[in-house]
Formats: C-alpha cells, structure tokens, sequence
C-alpha cells in the first residue's frame, strides 16, 4: 500500500511475535470497523517470551519501520504482552511522534471481579519476569489496600509456541495444547467459586485467547476469564480520534461499495513464517480471505 498524506488512507499498524495478536486485531475491527489495519505477525522468531530483551527490542523497533513504511501508520498497536513489557518504552522515545497502545494483563480488573480474592495468572516467562509486569502488579495490590487479592503467577513455557504451531495442524489437533494447558493449571492450585480457590484467570499473553475454550473446559464454568483485547481496542480508538484534524473520526467512506470492499481493501497482513498458516488463521478467527495475507523474507535487519 502507497504511503499517503491523506488521513484517511493511514493505517493503524498492530503486531505480534505471532498470530496472537490477531486476537486483538479482532477486538479492533469490532470497536473500529471502518479503519484501516496493517498487521506483522513475526512468527519466525517466535515466541518472544523465550528470546532475550535486546532482541525483543531490536525487532519491534525494526517491525515498527516496516509498519510505518508499508502503512504509513498513524499509531501501533503493540499486541505482544512481552514486547509490551520490555520494548514499549523504548518504541516511545524512538518514534517520539507516534502513539503506541501495549497490552498488559489485565490485573486491575481481575480484583474487581474476584469474589474468593486468589486470581491466576498465566504468561510468557519474559512478562511475568518483567520489571513493567512487577510494576504493575505492586500497583494493583497497592491500589486495591485494604482489601487484599493474591495473584498466583504461573510462567507457560511452550504454550505460545505450541498455539502457533497449531495453526499450521488440523483444527482439532490440540493434543499438545490441552496437555500444557492442563500441566500449568494444575502447578497453579485448585479452581472453583469456593473460599481458597481461584475464581478468576488472567490471561497474560494474547495468544491464549485462541485456546480459553480449552482453558475455560479445565477450570470449569465458575472461574472468570480475562484478556485484553477489548480495553485495548477501545483504547486504540481513542487514540485513532486524537489523530485526525479537529479530533473527526477517521473514517474510510460510508458508501455501500466501501462497505462492502472493506475485508479486502482495509486489511493487510504480513507474517515471517508460514504463510498457509497465517491464511488459515486469518479465515478462521477473523473471517479473512487468503488474499489479504502476504508473506515477507524473515530478515534479521
């Protein structure tokens, strides 16, 4: 797509270590329909939460370049929990003029939720080991005084890479993801609605979403369910008004052409791994055809 000075050509750019981040893509194209959206899935050196910080920032400084040269992107949306956690920051005073929205685990909600006061949370090692997420979660019991919640945090090793891994199988292939799943609920205690159990789950790492069938099947029905999408949608919208001349929603035209054109005009995306897998992704949680889906060499910078 040709770089453009015209507002209503510019997309907002999202990316992932993966096809997790669809997950938030998802939640934006339902908050912002008529927008337009490039999206990098870095599946070739993914996950992130296993690769050390210097990489980490090292590619999403380089992801953002691509963003902003194959968008002309007017924010970036970090959809990457790990990213969000070690490279943000960096991002921000890099690429000073443009706005970034992250994702975090959604803790502040969780306590407000909560009826038993122990909540589960479950992540990459590299953002439950992050000095942000640690911030964050001093923050929220601080926040929350007097009343007390505990957080049980519970790193899953293999679970983004195993849910990435999956795409590329048949759909009902979850053998290995229902085994790590189950292997890292059960280190975590016991599940239910009753005093001393977890009640509520957090979901620290946007890949999860794609299996909280399988998770919420593990807990059973009385534990409460946690991502972010949504928050960061809504988030990302408020900045996408910010953006445009005299605060006017930046809108593609409401014409029933436009409408109509909008799955295959609005939408790119990019991926560094297997492209078959990104197309199937694509059909299957965003209802995309094969066509919006582009493959790029994964260059190391």
């Amino acid at each position: 797509m040709p770089a453009t000075d015209n507002n209503t050509q510019r997309a907002i750019g999202v990316f992932d270590s993966g096809i997790g981040g669809l997950s938030v893509l998802r939640a934006m194209r339902a908050e912002m329909p008529h927008e337009r959206f490039i999206y990098w899935s870095d599946s070739a050196f993914a996950p992130y939460g296993e690769r050390s910080d210097e990489f980490v920032i090292e590619r999403s400084h380089f992801i953002t370049e691509q963003l902003i040269a194959k968008g002309n992107v007017k924010s970036v949306v970090v959809a990457c929990n790990t990213a969000t956690a070690v490279a943000i920051e960096s991002l921000r005073q890099k690429f000073a003029q443009l706005p970034f929205v992250g994702v975090e685990p959604a803790l502040k909600p969780s306590v407000q939720i909560s009826k038993t006061g122990r909540v589960g949370v479950v992540g990459t090692h590299a953002t439950l080991q992050s000095v942000r997420f640690e911030k964050l979660l001093h923050k929220v019991q601080t926040d929350a005084a007097p009343a007390s919640c505990e957080f049980i945090v519970q790193p899953c090793q293999g679970l983004a890479l195993a849910i990435e891994k999956q795409t590329e199988k048949l759909q009902t292939d979850t053998l290995e993801v229902e085994q790590l799943c189950r292997q890292y609920l059960k280190a975590m205690g016991t599940f239910g609605n009753e005093p001393g159990q977890i009640d509520t789950l957090v979901l620290g790492c946007t890949h999860y979403v794609f299996v909280e069938d399988i998770l919420q099947q593990l807990v059973g029905p009385h534990v409460s369910i946690i991502s972010t999408g949504s928050a960061v949608a809504r988030q990302a919208h408020r900045l996408s008004v910010n953006a445009t001349p005299d605060g006017q929603v930046d809108l593609v035209p409401n014409s029933e052409s436009t409408l109509k054109d909008q799955t295959t005009n609005a939408i790119q995306l990019w991926t560094t791994g297997s492209l078959g897998a990104l197309q199937h992704a694509a059909d299957r949680w965003l209802n995309l055809p094969a066509q919006n889906c582009h493959w790029i060499a994964p260059s190391e910078h």
